[in-house]
């Protein structure tokens, strides 16, 4: 049975509350199994009987309107996914990864300056952006708005703990 984690844009930050134990429960309405939420930011890990990968994040989209009155956005990744991320981390255990929506246009990559961000540093690689801020990610200016405006696609981030976390309930 394939296994997905989702990562919820948006959630718990700025009046939009969702409980875990209501997130849970609609994953678990929606038929999927297994299912395990980690901390309070929209962190979901779950078997999926069938269906691709969009149609099970438009069904999660939808129910997640109709339970709590709010678009969520729903990004999806596989653990082989994950693995990936994991393996190619350029920085160290203090990063960031910020998962996109889509890959973005090379153009729109190369059109970003990191000059202007240092110390913080950024490696754009397909779906993510691997993120490094040595004063800490509520100072940078390579935040998740950020790279949604500058990439012209929806994102969520978290940060390495969540994601070797995220990774290791996937594989597990």
């Amino acid at each position: 049975m394939p296994r997905y984690v989702a990562l919820l844009r948006s959630v718990n930050v700025g009046g939009r509350k969702v409980p875990m134990s209501d997130l849970r429960a609609v994953f678990e309405e929606l038929g999927y199994t297994d299912v395990r939420t980690y901390i309070q930011s929209g962190n979901v890990v779950f078997d999926a009987k069938g269906g691709t990968p969009a149609r099970i994040r438009a069904l999660i989209e939808s129910e997640l309107q109709s339970e709590f009155g709010m678009e969520i956005t729903v990004l999806l990744r596989t653990p082989a996914e994950l693995g990936k991320i994991v393996k190619r981390n350029p920085f160290d255990k203090n990063a960031y990864v910020t998962f996109l929506d889509k890959a973005p246009a090379p153009k729109l990559v190369q059109a970003i300056d990191p000059a202007p961000f240092a110390p913080d540093e950024f490696v754009v690689d397909g779906h993510e952006v691997f993120v490094r801020c040595p004063n800490g990610y509520g100072r940078t200016k390579l935040n998740n708005t950020f790279f949604e405006r500058k990439l012209a696609t929806r994102a969520t981030t978290r940060n390495w703990n969540t994601v070797a976390l995220l990774h290791e309930w996937a594989t597990g």
